[in-house]
This record gives structure tokens, C-alpha cells and sequence, in this order.
């Protein structure tokens, strides 16, 4: 009897244990993550040929629209500016503190200027980036232009304090400041990301930008909440592009179209050559002053080879010479934004299972569907080799080489 009494108790606690189980889980989901967590779930759904539900193909779909961008990027051959100097600004008011992006825009944006950054670099080695802020009715500039994204999303992530109101005007009239001095071969930019639906101006904006205009500083605004004429107004003038994203996945792709670099302002296109120093790594354990920080430091950095100044990093300009400094890596990641790759030609599902390759030529994976049935793939329109989908963007957006036409011309050398 006794332990039939300790069996029930047992099972007792079990259940207990089992319930207060299911409700930390549910606690460790926010309010509004679990009333959205199954909010218009029928969207995620297609209907196919037969009428039946299957789930949507994102992977196929996300590839689709790659290959739109891809088409219209190199549709013609445009030139485009490879020194770039880009300015974020980033607008801190009120309105960032706002949850209709969960958890709100402020988390939300510097969370895609981070991705964004680490993008840019990656695609333009030889640009620079700074970073403002606008908040209490003052622009405040967060970091200057250089080349490390560390450092600036270091110290993006030490500012993120939303107060006041926004100043489009303010932060025009400090970029203005800033980018006038850059060298006519530099192309200047500024990429906004406003949340703010006024704004709170000293003076006349309208004066303010016909100077971004007459100093040929593109500006680019992205909206967070709805579109301003005033924001629109200055894209148009200025030559830049004006978008309003609808949520957070939508703004990292507004955001990341602005990675790669634009078109040359015609004034621009004019070929002309540029005086670049290539440094030599320093020792190790030799301790010199560095010029950027006015401070010792031992071991690393760069020497500049006109004045034998010491650098932290590059890409960047010797601030006692003046020598823009880069390294031969840099140059060689450029390169790939002069000559891009042919977009791949899609291959028909339809089309003959003996005559299609059963293996991506890239990664050796196999082309086929469920059923022996050959699934999508592309041909490279000059060696006729097929790739996977993955492999199509991984060649276009990272390899900038076709391995099928670069182990031709390596088969033939030989």
C-alpha cells in the first residue's frame, strides 16, 4: 500500500515537473513572439500543378530574385566608382525607439548597418566609411572615415542612445563639411537611414541641398517609417535612390544594394592615374610612434614608403604625406567590379536527363531531383559547365571566377 502511495506521488511530480517544462518554454518567447508565431502561416504555402499544398521553395525563389539583380547589374557596361567615401547616417530620435520592428528600429538598424559594413568592405577594399548620428536636433560625428570595420561598429554598438528629434538638414550641412574635402578622384556618398517622420531644421534645407548637389555628394535615403517628399526631393536632386522598407527583411536588402559600387558620375569617368604607396608589414616587437593615433605601439602596423610614417591598418591615407596606402590584395578584389562575370544561363528542367550533367561541376553535388528528375541548374554560356543554385551565387557574389573557365584556360596552358 505504502508503495503504491510513493508510485502515484512519483508520477505527480513528473507531471508537475513535465508542466513547469512547457511553461519556461513558453516563457522564453516574448509576448509578440508568440502571438505571431503562427500569424498567416497559409502565406508559406503553394499550390502545385496537381492542387495540392506544398510548402514555398524560398530557396528557389531567394535565387530568382538574384538572378533579376544580377541581370539588370550587368545588363550594360557601366562604369563604376571603385574609391568610394560613404558616410552612414543613421537617424537616433524618438521615432527610433519605436516596435513596429521588433524589438524596435533602433536594434533593428544597427544590426543591418553591422552586416552592411562588413559587406561593404568586403566588396570595396579600397573605400573608406564614417559613421553619423542624429538625435536632439544635433548631428554628432561618430567615427571618421577609415578603413576598419571593427572600429566602427565598435563604436556604433557603444552610441546606440535614442533622444529628441532628427536633423536632415544638420546632417547634410556636416557631411557637406566632411566630404568637401575629399579628392575629386574619391566618389562621395551617403547612405541614410531615417525613422523620423518631420524634421527639425535651422534653416533652409533647400539651400542645403543644391551644396550637396553642386558638390557632387550622392545621397541615398532608406525609410523606416513612411516616405517624405523632403527625403525624396533630396535623392532626386542628388542623384542617389529613396526606398521605404516594409520590415526587417526587406530593409537588409534595400540596405545590401548599396554594398556594390554605383554608377561613375560622368564628371568622374574621366581615366586619370592615382599616386598609391604600398607599405611593408613592420617588425614584430619594434616599438614606433603610429601617426593615426599618436601613441607608441609595439610590433605591427604598416611603414608608408615615402615618409617612413607608421599606419595601424589599411586602406588608408598617411596623415603626415598625405600617400593614399593600400596593399596588392586590395587592388585584386577590386579588380572582379571592372570586368564582372557573364550571368549563367538557366538550364530547362525539361530538357533531356542523359544530355545534363548528373553533378555540379563546383561542388560535385548532385543536380538531381526526387526521382532521377533533373532539377534547376545553370550552364556558364562560355564552357557549357553546369552548377547548382547555391554555386551560381557563391561564384558571382564571393569567387568572381568561373572554375569551369578557369580550368580550361589551366588545361590548356599545359
Amino acid at each position: 500500500m505504502l508503495r503504491k502511495e510513493t508510485n502515484g506521488e512519483e508520477r505527480r511530480l513528473n507531471r508537475d515537473e513535465e508542466d513547469e517544462e512547457e511553461e519556461e518554454n513558453d516563457r522564453g518567447h516574448d509576448a509578440w513572439e508568440r502571438t505571431y508565431a503562427d500569424e498567416r502561416s497559409w502565406e508559406a504555402l503553394q499550390e502545385d500543378e496537381s492542387g495540392l499544398l506544398r510548402p514555398i521553395d524560398n530557396k528557389t525563389l531567394y535565387h530568382a530574385q538574384y538572378r533579376r539583380r544580377l541581370r539588370t547589374a550587368t545588363a550594360a557596361r557601366i562604369q563604376k566608382g571603385l574609391i568610394r567615401y560613404l558616410y552612414i547616417v543613421i537617424d537616433l530620435s524618438r521615432a527610433a525607439t519605436e516596435t513596429d520592428y521588433k524589438p524596435n528600429r533602433m536594434v533593428v538598424v544597427a544590426r543591418q548597418v553591422e552586416a552592411f559594413i562588413r559587406e561593404f568592405f568586403d566588396q570595396n577594399p579600397l573605400s573608406q566609411i564614417g559613421l553619423l548620428t542624429l538625435k536632439d536636433g544635433v548631428a554628432h560625428c561618430l567615427t571618421e572615415l577609415g578603413g576598419s570595420p571593427e572600429s566602427h561598429i565598435k563604436a556604433l554598438m557603444g552610441k546606440l542612445v535614442c533622444s529628441g528629434d532628427a536633423s536632415l538638414q544638420n546632417g547634410l550641412d556636416l557631411v557637406h563639411s566632411l566630404l568637401n574635402q575629399i579628392p575629386s578622384y574619391g566618389h562621395r556618398e551617403v547612405l541614410m537611414l531615417y525613422s523620423a517622420l518631420s524634421t527639425c531644421d535651422p534653416g533652409d534645407i533647400m539651400e542645403t541641398i543644391q551644396k550637396c548637389k553642386s558638390s557632387k555628394i550622392r545621397c541615398s535615403v532608406i525609410g523606416l517609417s513612411a516616405e517624405l517628399y523632403i527625403c525624396k526631393y533630396l535623392c532626386l536632386e542628388t542623384g542617389g535612390s529613396y526606398s521605404v522598407s516594409l520590415d526587417e527583411p526587406h530593409l537588409k536588402e534595400l540596405v545590401l544594394e548599396h554594398a556594390p559600387p554605383p554608377p561613375a558620375i560622368a564628371e568622374f569617368a574621366i581615366s586619370n592615374l592615382i599616386k598609391m604607396g604600398f607599405p611593408q608589414r613592420a617588425a614584430e616587437g619594434v616599438i614606433s610612434i603610429c601617426s593615426c593615433h599618436k601613441e607608441a605601439k609595439v610590433g605591427g602596423g604598416y611603414t608608408c614608403p615615402r615618409c617612413k610614417a607608421r599606419v595601424c591598418e589599411l586602406p588608408t591615407e598617411c596623415c603626415i604625406c598625405g600617400l593614399t596606402l593600400v596593399s596588392s590584395p586590395h587592388l585584386a578584389r577590386s579588380y572582379h567590379h571592372l570586368f564582372p562575370i557573364t550571368p549563367f544561363d538557366d538550364v530547362a528542367v525539361s530538357s533531356d536527363p542523359h544530355k545534363v550533367p548528373k553533378n555540379c561541376f563546383g561542388c560535385q553535388q548532385s543536380l538531381l531531383a526526387p526521382g532521377n528528375l533533373p532539377g534547376p541548374s545553370v550552364a556558364c554560356p562560355k564552357c557549357k559547365q553546369h552548377f547548382c543554385l547555391d554555386c551560381d551565387i557563391y561564384i558571382h557574389e564571393s569567387l568572381h571566377n568561373c572554375p569551369g573557365c578557369e580550368s580550361f584556360i589551366h588545361s590548356k596552358s599545359q
